[in-house]
């Protein structure tokens, strides 16, 4: 059974990060950004992330098995920081 982890990231320039970060991961498993919506998702090893920018945040969301999440959410979050750097991100990660 998969759980549902979520974050909301206060970040500037929310599409940009969004754009590069679903770009970046996307490579490997596949993915896709919308501009018209300011939104996309990416394949994580059979599992997704959802990405959506809003005009102050970058709103995350995975579904894995919960023995999974720790990974995923690891992942998306070392690769936003690090296109973030000049940014002090606070990713705190909600489950449900």
């Amino acid at each position: 059974m998969n759980s549902i982890s979520s974050a909301v990231v206060a970040i500037e320039r929310p599409a940009r990060f969004g754009k590069q970060l679903v770009s970046h991961m996307s490579r490997k498993n596949g993915g896709q950004w919308s501009a018209e919506r300011n939104a996309g998702w990416i394949a994580l090893g059979g599992h997704r992330a959802d990405v959506v920018a809003t005009e102050t945040s970058l709103d995350l969301r995975v579904e894995a098995p919960e023995g999974q999440l720790d990974a995923l959410e690891d992942a998306l979050a070392r690769h936003l920081v690090r296109f973030a750097a000049d940014q002090e991100l606070q990713i705190t990660w909600q489950r449900s």
